[in-house]
């Protein structure tokens, strides 16, 4: 009996396992920021219980002054869920799609195929991760200023939604999610993958040992270089997705103002 199958099933939970860890670590750390983030994407003069920020420096000493710090961690823990679930499933999807697209071939995958994957990785994570990521941005939005009852956390934003909005509420911005996890993760690992066979493909050259595990000839600032970069491009070129999800999450949400209605 083969060893493949068991050590590729292997590395399959490894990689959903770091993916996991690698999304807590970062809503864990930059989770006010997000926030701030949140609060830009919405804040378009028309949404009456958002104050205005000048700056980011000015979102959060605004933040922090009238909410305190429990003001800079709204939404908290949808957010590490969501994080968490979304690059642990992220990994899996994706390693099983390259694995399905790589058994006829022995070369490489190509450029086009790394892209499949991704994008496919992205549309699954998307449509398990919606509902989370909506309850996410409106605990997000919720201030001193609401008139309304706001929701006292996640299990009460999930029934309250559901019970005044209907089930489908929790898919709002659903399309543009679509767009952004599959344009996002499809970029994002393309620019990854490329980029680490370009330097494996340079550093070969150059090494003395042939046949060379190409993971053995990259290093640690090679993989926070290949991380950085791919995260930048992807974030550059799939911002507009969050403002347009952003928005449509939460319109028409509940948080108009009871005397507007």
């Amino acid at each position: 009996m083969s060893t493949e199958a068991p050590k590729r099933d292997q590395w399959q939970w490894e990689n959903a396992i770091a993916g996991a860890a690698a999304g807590f670590a970062t809503v864990a750390v930059m989770h006010p920021l997000d926030v701030v983030r949140t609060r830009f994407q919405v804040n378009d003069g028309r949404v009456s219980h958002l104050p205005g920020y000048k700056n980011t420096a000015h979102a959060i000493f605004t933040i922090t002054r009238s909410e305190g710090l429990r003001g800079l961690y709204a939404g908290f823990l949808p957010g590490v869920l969501g994080s968490t679930i979304s690059w642990g499933l992220y990994f899996f999807f994706y390693d099983k799609a390259k694995q399905r697209y790589a058994r006829s071939r022995e070369e490489k995958l190509s450029p086009g195929l790394h892209l499949a994957s991704a994008a496919e990785a992205g549309a699954l994570v998307c449509f398990c991760t919606n509902p989370v990521w909506l309850v996410k941005t409106r605990l997000q939005l919720q201030t001193p200023l609401h008139q309304t009852r706001p929701y006292s956390g996640l299990y009460d934003a999930l029934r309250t939604i559901m019970r005044e909005e209907g089930f489908s509420a929790l898919y709002r911005g659903i399309v543009p999610g679509l767009f952004l996890q599959v344009s996002h993760g499809a970029i994002q690992f393309t620019a990854y993958e490329e980029l680490r066979k370009t330097i494996v493909d340079l550093k070969s050259k150059g090494s003395e040992i042939q046949n060379q595990n190409p993971d053995q000839l990259l290093n640690s600032v090679d993989y926070a270089v290949l991380g950085a970069t791919s995260k930048v491009a992807a974030i550059l070129l799939t911002y507009p997705f969050q403002v347009i999800r952003s928005r449509l999450q939460v319109s028409e949400c509940g948080y108009k103002d009871r005397d507007d209605t």
